[in-house]
């Protein structure tokens, strides 16, 4: 009798966010990654409806890495019944555990900032989950190591292997019944400041494989000089410049670059700024993980020392006072939420501001609005006029690119019976499909959101 692999795309399908597969086999239901929706409004929506599935009978969820469109929706699974382990390395876990408490404060300080000011059509506006959820959810978690293989049961096994992309970051393997299951995680790109090059699988049967820039190659630019000749039009033009950065590896490797710039004489002594009280908690889990990543304790310790690094709220409204030409790195990356908005409310209809976006800007945020050029953005329930200048930097993104995509898959010695694309935007993927059919001749699908798939072994 042939056993069936169910695998149901709960989110990442057709889209950048929400990252949640999972798989059914041998009376075992596993869930890998568990992210909330972000970007468009639909896909927001879809965080606040239960997932059609029997949460309950999820005996684990592995976890590639950290960042909140894979790890979010963890505290609103166990609402609605999951009681099973939370699995991933070390960094990963701290990151997840950062990330979740920075999500549930914002949240509720969102919630509590809606009510009192009723630019909400909530009554009342409700956080996603609080801080005592977020808890509930620490509690499960469990750290496995890196690059061994773990048995679930008699049939299954799963393995974590380093994917470069943030800290801690990995692709997981399944090895269901002697076949092999590969869910890429978001793979990260070789020669990066911060982290070793990606490994790369060696065999897969089925891949699920991300795709968010599945149709670009990063350009080729030199981001010191870049950096260096917005850094000194800011000075001239006596402005501030604003880098919207998400708190986990960008934030740091933009703290390394300018630090790098400084000690190069290529950029002057000019004030620079970190407000993200999550990213600062980063900084922490590099300096409790150093295998993990490339940056020296030396070099560490005099970066932190170099740049400054805002605690508290008080300080932020500070910064903003300063008369001073400065840079300014807050969170959150694609300008969701977070500190940089405190700092766009005042310095956006600024003409000497200017925002340089360093990361992926998904639909539906205001990143994306911003990089597109939208004459005003909506935030705390008002439009602010743009009138700061929006430069972005690509080359900085820490997924690879479609070329970085092929090279991860050109270590795969079989053919795999299915490549399904995950984790893009539906142009994204047609690219790459078409690049893999040409390149390796393999057969590619792209999945639907909610789309439930058997494979007989």
């Amino acid at each position: 009798m042939k056993t069936k692999v169910k695998i149901t795309f709960l989110g990442g399908a057709k889209t950048v966010t929400g990252s949640k597969y999972l798989i059914e086999a041998f009376n075992t239901s596993i869930l890998i990654d568990c992210g909330l929706f972000q970007g468009l409004k639909d896909l927001r929506q879809l965080n606040w409806n239960p997932l059609p599935i029997t949460v309950s009978k999820i005996e684990a969820i592995l976890l590639t890495h950290g960042h909140l469109d894979h790890v979010g929706y963890l505290p609103r699974l166990i609402k609605q019944g999951f009681n099973g382990k939370i699995i991933g390395t070390a960094p990963t876990l701290a990151i997840a555990e950062i990330i979740l408490k920075d999500s549930a404060k914002i949240q509720e300080e969102e919630a509590k900032k809606a009510n009192k000011e009723k630019y909400t059509k909530h009554q009342p506006a409700l956080p996603f989950y609080t801080a005592k959820e977020v808890d509930q959810t620490v509690s499960k978690f469990e750290v496995q190591i890196e690059d061994k293989w773990i048995a679930k049961n008699n049939y299954i096994s799963y393995r974590f292997k380093y994917n470069g992309h943030i800290i801690g970051s990995t692709f997981i393997e399944l090895d269901i019944e002697g076949k092999r299951f590969v869910f890429s995680g978001d793979i990260g790109r070789v020669n990066d400041y911060l982290l070793n090059d990606p490994k790369r699988p060696d065999q897969a049967d089925y891949l699920f494989l991300e795709s968010t820039y599945g149709n670009k190659l990063h350009p080729i630019e030199d981001i010191e000089n870049k950096l260096t000749q917005i850094i000194k039009e800011t000075i001239n033009t006596r402005g501030n410049l604003i880098i919207p950065s998400f708190a986990v590896e960008r934030l740091q490797m933009l703290m390394f670059i300018l630090f790098k710039l400084y000690q190069k004489n290529k950029i002057p002594n000019i004030p620079i700024f970190v407000d993200s009280p999550m990213g600062n908690n980063v900084l922490e889990i590099f300096k409790r993980f150093p295998k993990w990543h490339k940056l020296s304790e030396t070099d560490y310790n005099a970066m932190c020392k170099h740049i400054n690094i805002i605690k508290s709220y008080a300080d932020t409204w500070k910064t903003i006072d300063d008369p001073r030409s400065k840079i300014i790195i807050a969170g959150s990356g694609m300008v969701t939420g977070g500190r940089v908005l405190t700092y766009l409310q005042q310095l956006i209809d600024d003409a000497s501001t200017t925002i340089l976006l360093v990361g992926y800007q998904a639909e539906g945020t205001r990143g994306r609005l911003l990089k597109e050029g939208a004459h005003e953005i909506k935030f705390y329930g008002k439009y602010y006029p743009v009138k700061a200048a929006v430069l972005t930097i690509d080359s900085l993104s820490a997924h690879a690119d479609q070329n970085g995509l092929l090279h991860w898959l050109s270590a795969i010695k079989n053919t795999p019976k299915t490549v399904y694309l995950i984790h893009g935007e539906p142009t994204a993927q047609n690219a790459l499909r078409v690049k893999i059919k040409d390149t390796f001749n393999w057969y590619t699908c792209i999945p639907n959101l909610f789309e439930t798939i058997e494979i007989e072994l």
